[in-house]
């Protein structure tokens, strides 16, 4: 018997197969102090104490987004270590806020998988969800990735792509969120003066500023998270692969983005779902990241007259910024392109 462990391939998954993950991680402080030293996320709530108990919570929660890379990085050993790509993700819900001393634990089912024409690889569809010690929810999504097969001559299942809804329902949302005390919210503290009713459906707003990638930074960031794909960290193997160096993980994009993203929606201090996203491109270091945002959508939530949802999609490119788009409803083609993220978040009424 191996000792050791080589990664699942594709013909090693089969629909409906549960696989709990390795590696529970109990979230600190100092977890969030290097995620903020890494991203430079402002939002005020994940930053103070203070000012998330002025407004409700019992002291400030994890990141949203630090939430999300932990869950992912529990999955990636039986999920996507043989994997070429992390392609896409939709109905991602946040479930409960996390804060630091809390522990989390990963569960991951396949519910889609496609072999593709080449039979080198095929896509595995899984829904992943995060819980707490005591097993109750903190997150889920499903995410799909192209993972390599072993033998291009094995038998593959049946394919089978899972039907997924365009976007989280708004009468979903409120769930992550505790009601807060709205006439508590210092707007100034909070970096903008800027709320619901401010926001039009359609509103193209330029985050203006750009981040541009260290090699250490992004593998620092991946190892926080405990993600063991080979494509982010072996530089051995990967001179001789399809880019020649590594490859930054997707989820650094996703961060970066919503860091800049303050600048234009700093009151937007809750990502409460993903709808949908795409790895357009990929990113190296060197490069300079920009982003924008187009409000795709505005909701009112279910008994809620505290906070109210925004439907963004996010656009984050390498090397460009926004004003080098002056189409509103795309540029997905454009080769400068990264990232493209849908997701709502919960904004003061």
């Amino acid at each position: 018997m191996s000792k050791t462990e080589t990664g699942n391939f594709f013909e090693d998954f089969r629909i409906g197969q549960v696989i709990r993950h390795a590696t529970p991680r109990t979230l600190t402080h100092g977890d969030a102090a290097l995620y903020q030293g890494l991203f430079g996320p402002r939002f005020a709530l994940q930053s103070s104490d203070a000012f998330a108990r002025s407004i409700g919570y019992p002291r400030s929660p994890i990141d949203d987004l630090l939430v999300f890379h932990v869950v992912f990085g529990k999955s990636v050993p039986d999920i996507s270590l043989n994997a070429v790509a992390n392609l896409g993700y939709a109905e991602g819900r946040f479930l409960a806020p996390v804060y630091p001393g809390e522990t989390l634990y990963a569960v991951s089912e396949v519910i889609g998988l496609k072999e593709n024409s080449s039979h080198k690889t095929g896509i595995v569809y899984v829904r992943s969800t995060g819980c707490k010690e005591d097993g109750s929810k903190a997150l889920e999504y499903v995410r799909w990735v192209m993972v390599r097969k072993r033998d291009e001559n094995a038998a593959a299942p049946a394919d089978h792509v899972p039907y997924l809804s365009d976007a989280v329902s708004p009468a979903a949302l409120g769930e992550a969120c505790p009601r807060i005390d709205i006439e508590a919210y210092d707007f100034t503290l909070a970096g903008s003066p800027s709320r619901f009713a401010d926001y039009a459906e359609g509103e193209r707003i330029d985050h203006l500023d750009g981040i541009t990638v260290e090699e250490a930074e992004h593998q620092i960031a991946t190892r926080l998270y405990q993600n063991t794909a080979r494509v982010h960290f072996n530089a051995y193997t990967e001179s001789k692969g399809r880019f020649g160096r590594r490859l930054i993980y997707g989820g650094h994009v996703i961060s970066l983005a919503r860091s800049l993203s303050f600048n234009g929606l700093a009151n937007a201090f809750h990502v409460a779902a993903i709808n949908g996203g795409r790895h357009v491109a990929p990113l190296f270091a060197g490069t300079t990241v920009f982003a924008w945002s187009q409000v795709l959508a505005k909701a009112e939530l279910p008994g809620r007259q505290d906070v109210a949802a925004l439907r963004l999609r996010t656009v984050a490119a390498k090397d460009h910024a926004c004003a080098d788009f002056p189409c509103k409803s795309g540029n997905d083609d454009h080769p400068a392109v990264l990232l493209e993220l849908d997701y709502w978040v919960l904004i003061p009424r």
